[in-house]
């Protein structure tokens, strides 16, 4: 199976299946001197684990890190870190009855059809279980952005038909719920939307927003590497997204270019900035220095415990009812992937911004004695 790998001078590989030994990540390109613990990159996995709430999947798993190379008292080394986390609670004869069916929404058929073969406890490499890797890279990543200045939030603006207005966002609530939504009252509402889809062995979807600030004007190349176009591959490369849009996204076919364009002005401190963000921080996809906007579209949750029709291997027309520990909404914990996966991706081309001028490669290898006068 080629396509675990991402990113170029920070990169990273994933690896393990949601029903094996352990799930892992291997980092490459990190720059030693980084101070670096288990601690900081539990912080992440956490916000992902199963079992947290009664909107998430029941299976009990710590989800303990453990750095097994690239750290040394403390610090990065500059070599690849590996970072495994161990399976510990998987119920594999859940998906006994699996083995020959293909589940509705799953990716059961296709891999079947890529490969003739296929994991069917959990969904192997499909499962969700595979983002830990993404998360504890994620964290790692989120660490050299924060020694930068930049910092990433993601949040649920919504879950189903519950949406929360921009002006009725208030930040300071995103940890007061169990959805992480930035307003209470749209939390509760949520809730008993959900607690309906449950009722009637349902699952729901919804919107991810995530907002990056700090990052500095110049940041993505302007063709095939476009920093919209990354971090679209990075975050639909996340099971569960089925779509992203940037700045005012999709709204924006239907106005006008007066009323689309952002206007440009000079700040207090004598910077270029913009009057408004519509573009979402990136213009000609390099950033423009200010906040980078996206939203990703999360699908509901294929596993539900409604009879649903399918066919078997063999091309037999049948019927399964999906037994296990599933969540009945995804979007809560896919909030920490969207992060993680934006963050590797800032770091991969801010380190890929260091060789487009002359002078950044002179301040990085020469002292201001030896540079040109």
């Amino acid at each position: 199976m080629s396509g675990s790998m991402y990113g170029t001078h920070f990169s990273i590989a994933t690896w393990g299946e949601s029903h094996g030994p352990g799930i892992g990540v291997v980092i490459d390109g990190c720059p030693a001197g980084l101070p670096l613990s288990e601690e900081d990159i539990q912080l992440f996995l956490d916000r992902r684990k199963p079992g947290q709430t009664r909107y998430a999947t029941p299976r009990k798993e710590s989800d303990t890190v453990e750095i097994l190379s690239g750290v040394f008292e403390g610090r990065t080394t500059g070599t690849p870190i590996s970072l495994l986390v161990r399976n510990t609670n998987q119920h594999s004869k859940d998906y006994g009855n699996l083995k020959d069916c293909y589940r509705p929404g799953h990716a059961d058929y296709t891999f079947d059809a890529k490969y003739g073969f296929r994991d069917y406890r959990g969904g192997g490499r499909s499962s969700g279980r595979e983002t830990i890797g993404r998360v504890a890279a994620g964290a790692v990543a989120a660490k050299i952005l924060t020694e930068l200045g930049i910092h990433i939030q993601a949040y649920t603006k919504a879950i189903g038909p519950c949406s929360i207005p921009e002006a009725s966002y208030h930040m300071e609530e995103i940890a007061q719920n169990p959805f992480h939504m930035p307003n209470n009252e749209m939390a509760k509402q949520a809730e008993e939307y959900l607690d309906a889809c449950m009722q009637h062995q349902d699952s729901a979807g919804g919107i991810i927003e995530c907002r990056i600030t700090g990052c500095p004007a110049g940041l993505g190349e302007p063709v095939f590497d476009k920093l919209d176009a990354r971090l679209a591959q990075a975050v639909l490369s996340i099971g569960a997204v089925k779509g992203i849009e940037f700045g005012d996204g999709f709204a924006a076919a239907q106005k006008s270019g007066s009323t689309n364009n952002d206007a440009f002005r000079i700040s207090e401190s004598g910077t270029v900035a913009k009057l408004t963000n519509h573009a979402g921080g990136i213009l000609g996809g390099i950033s423009d220095g200010s906040t980078i906007l996206f939203r990703a579209a999360i699908k509901p949750t294929p596993s539900i415990a409604q009879q649903q029709n399918t066919v078997t291997a063999a091309h037999e027309e049948t019927s399964i009812t999906i037994h296990g520990r599933h969540d009945p909404i995804i979007v809560p914990r896919a909030v920490v992937v969207v992060e993680a996966m934006a963050a590797i991706t800032i770091v991969d081309l801010l380190f890929s911004n260091l060789s487009s001028r002359m002078e950044y490669l002179k301040k990085i290898y020469f002292l201001p004695d030896h540079t040109e006068k």
